[in-house]
């Protein structure tokens, strides 16, 4: 028995909703450890599709514990959206099995208003935010003014902590940012509501998972964006506000290193980023528009077309060193089919040098080009394969050459969004 953790490992939008939904079954407790609704995580179970911002994958399962844990900065009115849509279609019946850390830090009106006017500011330098608050949030946790789900149930504590961050927030909405002040009142009931509709689920995560964990509990870690997003080892400073590798496991969901065995990066057959930043095999011909549409290449949160381009072999290995990740989990392998030609980027070339690592300097990044394989593509449909080899030719040995390059094993190939169009190649419960 194990436990595992799910690591995007590229730009974000890998497929890991999907790939945490299918290893949910061997799973007890799912557990996500950072970011916030700017994640959306797909899932398609018997043709119906559902996106998920901020409840673990596993929710579309029964009898599984989700944990928010303390890592996430929580918008607790989107919260109860999608608490209020999940029980509506019969999930989440079970108020027990949802557990928010009660030291996981709440998204504020003033974080969003200070999160949209900053991008506004920013005009032709804009670094693509979804305007949720996320970042705002976690500046004011590590500023040590964030207000967390524990102050929430404490009304003097949440009184004290509101004023002083309204008085210091409006100050600088209006004198800065050119932004109307925000009423102290306004907030306060409407976040005393949200505590009444969502005390029932808060509590101690991080001892939780451990008495869990102790008991023989197996345990699924789900992140959220990817390597290339994180704010230390990411393509900063277009990246996301938390750390999204393996580290963030630790100190999003209060465990050890120790009792985590398998880590997985989700990959995408192929390579796509929303928004602003160097992407160095983006494709802005016929080739990245035929990815984007028989991808469906639009943002599950913001609905914002993806850029796309081919396999980046220099960024996914980036993202194997970093997270030491044990096993690749591709998915839309499906979408490459009726390419003549399929691109992989081996190496990045700028001002004369050659790069088969990822560079660290911004300037490299955006004026790198690619350095390409080429790979005969395939014609005959593969969203039926239930084996390897039940892939055409071409399509084996794309996949074998990317498990190669990347320098880690392949453990699953997805070949449609549903749960059963899926190769497993090995099970990291029972491996």
């Amino acid at each position: 028995m194990a436990n595992v953790a799910v690591i995007g490992a590229q730009w974000g939008d890998e497929g890991k909703g999907k790939i945490v939904d299918l290893f949910t079954q061997d799973a007890d407790i799912v557990v996500r450890f950072q970011g916030g609704n700017n994640a959306g995580h797909t899932l398609v179970v018997g043709g119906e599709k559902t996106v998920l911002h901020l409840i673990p994958s596993g929710a579309l399962h029964p009898n599984k514990l989700c944990v928010i844990a303390n890592g996430v900065v929580v918008d607790p009115g989107v919260l109860i959206e999608e608490i209020d849509g999940l029980k509506k279609r019969g999930y989440l019946t079970d108020e027990s099995l949802l557990r928010i850390s009660e030291q996981a830090h709440l998204i504020m009106p003033y974080h969003k208003s200070i999160d949209q006017a900053r991008e506004r500011l920013r005009g032709k330098g804009k670094i693509g935010t979804t305007g949720r608050g996320i970042g705002p949030a976690y500046e004011d946790k590590v500023a040590r003014t964030g207000i967390r789900f524990i102050d929430l149930l404490e009304e003097e504590t949440f009184r004290e902590k509101l004023r002083y961050n309204i008085e210091e927030k409006n100050i600088y909405l209006k004198a800065i940012l050119k932004e109307k002040a925000l009423s102290f009142k306004e907030i306060h009931d409407t976040y005393c509501a949200y505590r009444d509709r969502l005390r029932t689920y808060v509590t101690d995560t991080p001892l939780l998972l451990d008495r869990e964990i102790k008991v023989g509990k197996k345990v699924l870690f789900e992140g959220a964006q990817g390597t290339l997003l994180d704010v230390d080892h990411g393509t900063y400073p277009f990246v996301t506000s938390s750390n999204t590798v393996i580290g963030g496991v630790c100190s999003g969901a209060g465990v050890g290193t120790k009792i985590i065995h398998h880590i997985i990066g989700i990959s995408k057959a192929y390579t796509t980023r929303v928004g602003s930043g160097p992407f160095p095999t983006e494709l802005k011909g016929p080739e990245g528009e035929k990815l984007k549409e028989e991808g469906g290449e639009f943002g599950a949160t913001t609905g914002r077309p993806r850029r796309c381009g081919w396999f980046d072999a220099v960024g996914v290995r980036h993202a194997v060193r970093v997270n030491g990740i044990t096993g690749i989990a591709l998915t839309k392998l499906d979408v490459l089919t009726g390419f003549k030609k399929i691109g992989i980027c081996v190496a990045y070339r700028c001002d004369g040098k050659t790069y088969q690592e990822f560079p660290s300097s911004l300037r490299v990044l955006e004026r790198a080009e690619p350095v390409l394989e080429k790979m005969d593509g395939w014609d005959r449909p593969i969203s039926g394969a239930k084996r390897l080899s039940d892939l055409p030719t071409n399509a084996q040995r794309y996949v074998r050459h990317l498990e190669e390059i990347a320098g880690t094993e392949l453990i699953l190939v997805s070949v449609g969004p549903g749960r059963e169009q899926t190769v497993m190649l090995k099970n990291p419960f029972y491996s």
